[in-house]
């Protein structure tokens, strides 16, 4: 339990808009990813590339949702960068990803975001991933939240 990542983040939209930000392309292409095919339904793809030229590289080809409702939570596979390729992107079962969503109090114009990422292995190489991902998962929700914030969102 102490290798999850847990990182909560408050940001100024209603749940509908914030799920909205994990399960449409061009919702997730505005803060996360340069490219994204995304179909939000139970086992449907979760493919994220980060650079679009080199499809090959830095992407998640092959996570698929392993669980959706609708303004709750989504969950899905994950896959590492080019520097953590050889053992995350080959690891059975792969890293998972939860994501769920709730209200700051009665609060129905800000949600908070609770990100969960499980599945990290226990020895050094892992260590530096898990890392990695605490702090890119920290910026990536900092940067959402800034985006919602200066409405700069699709």
């Amino acid at each position: 339990m102490e290798n999850i990542i847990k990182i909560k983040e408050e940001i100024e939209c209603d749940i509908s808009t914030a799920f909205k930000m994990f399960t449409t392309n061009n919702s997730l292409e505005s803060w996360l990813t340069e490219e994204a095919d995304v179909d939000p339904k139970l086992g449907g793809k979760y493919e994220l590339f980060w650079d679009p030229n080199n499809k090959n590289i830095n992407n998640t080809i092959g996570c698929k949702i392993t669980g959706i409702e609708k303004d709750s939570f989504i969950s899905f596979d994950w896959k590492g960068p080019v520097d953590f390729q050889d053992f995350m992107n080959t690891a059975d079962p792969l890293t998972h990803v939860i994501i769920f969503f709730s209200h700051k109090d009665n609060d129905l114009t800000k949600t908070i975001i609770h990100l969960f990422h499980t599945g990290w292995r226990n020895d050094s190489e892992w260590d530096k991933a898990r890392k990695y991902f605490e702090n890119a998962w920290s910026k990536a929700l900092l940067n959402l939240k800034n985006k919602i914030k200066n409405k700069q969102l699709p």
